[in-house]
């Protein structure tokens, strides 16, 4: 005998028989409903709603082999140039957008040149010096932290940025520990007796093979579809007519002077690694000799391969087979520009100091797929 409370206490008696039957009519409509295409469908219960869901978020966990958003299937293999495209993408995102204290870290780690008074940073690529944009740090937002990383929790500490670098240039980065070397680097540079060197990766061969370039450099408005303002050749020296000989013309006066000393390192598969050394520290004055000068645009460089527009880089076919990519993932390539080696000469009365920098790994990746060696250390010091 079954008994049923409900309201107001009253009681409800069902016979065992009647509760057999029961129980045996609802076993039967569940196994027809079952076993049935029409609508009428048991209700499901939380607890079978919950544990349905649970096996479906298994199951699609189990499909991309356990990966987190946005990370594509491990399980999938990617072709070599999927591999590529997502080395690049890699390099141009390096260290932007983290945390102030992980790209001091990752700079501290970069110092290569203990000295009392001087600090070198191998500069990565994509970071900006100074004046970061807001959602970027820049390495002089930074420059407390790693100092204190050097020198501990000093009040005095402090690190200044001697010689700058563009967010796309690698390599030697100068910091001043002191006031006094500051201002010690900075009238070297102004009487330009500081000796820089570039290694760039070029897309053609420049001929000749050694010489200097002394063309000023201005900035100019390009019209257009896209109008905007890029750095520009304004020589003062012309073609005559005839072709026959050059004839000298009035300087720009807002063209700014600019020298810079090549020399081809080594060259194969239609590029070259170049050494530069600028004589002038106009702005983007290596990118706009090696484009326009000498007809040879530096890897990636993506601003100055074209003038009248703004387009990834136009590489040739070779080129883009050697280097595993499509024309369309060109723009994923990053400015193959290294600031390789940096002199001081007699810094305050001492002998000279000479810090190079290693090349970064998208670098040394370019040039063993071009089949370009690297010079060895000696003819580095040339």
């Amino acid at each position: 005998m079954l008994i049923c409370r409900g309201r107001r206490a009253s009681n409800c008696y069902i016979s065992s028989g009647v509760a057999s039957l029961l129980t045996r009519t609802h076993a039967s409509a569940r196994r027809e409903a079952a076993g049935s295409d029409s609508d009428k469908r048991p209700n499901l219960r939380a607890i079978d709603l919950a544990l349905k869901i649970r096996l479906e978020k298994e199951k699609e966990k189990a499909t991309v082999g356990g990966s987190k958003k946005g990370v594509p299937n491990s399980s999938v293999p990617l072709s070599p140039l999927q591999k590529r495209v997502t080395e690049l993408r890699q390099f141009t995102q390096q260290l932007q957008n983290v945390h102030p204290n992980v790209l001091a870290k990752h700079l501290q780690r970069g110092l290569i040149y203990p000295h009392p008074e001087l600090a070198v940073i191998n500069k990565p690529y994509g970071i900006y010096v100074q004046d970061g944009s807001k959602a970027n740090n820049s390495i002089s937002d930074v420059l407390p932290i790693i100092s204190k990383m050097i020198d501990g929790m000093k009040a005095e500490s402090q690190l200044h940025i001697c010689l700058g670098l563009d967010k796309e240039t690698t390599g030697t980065l100068l910091l001043a520990r002191t006031k006094e070397a500051l201002d010690c680097v900075q009238s070297l540079h102004r009487n330009h007796q500081v000796q820089r060197k570039y290694w760039v990766v070029t897309v053609g061969v420049p001929v000749p093979s050694e010489g200097v370039i002394d063309i000023p450099i201005i900035e100019r408005e390009v019209t257009g579809a896209q109008p905007h303002y890029k750095m520009g050749l304004s020589p003062v020296y012309r073609v005559s007519n005839g072709g026959e000989g050059v004839t000298k013309v009035r300087a720009n006066r807002h063209a700014q002077g600019a020298v810079t000393q090549y020399r081809v390192l080594d060259s194969s598969n239609g590029c070259s690694l170049v050494e530069l050394q600028p004589i002038t520290g106009v702005k983007h004055q290596l990118r706009v000799h090696m484009a326009y000068g000498l007809g040879c645009a530096i890897l990636g460089d993506h601003k100055y391969s074209h003038w009248i527009k703004l387009a990834p880089q136009k590489l040739p076919d070779g080129v883009l087979r050697k280097l595993g990519l499509e024309q369309s993932k060109a723009r994923h390539l990053p400015l193959h520009l290294h600031a390789r080696q940096l002199t001081l000469p007699e810094f305050k009365g001492q002998r000279d100091i000479t810090v190079s920098c290693p090349l970064p790994k998208f670098f040394t990746s370019t040039l063993r797929r071009l089949q370009i060696p690297i010079p060895d250390k000696k003819d580095d010091d040339k």
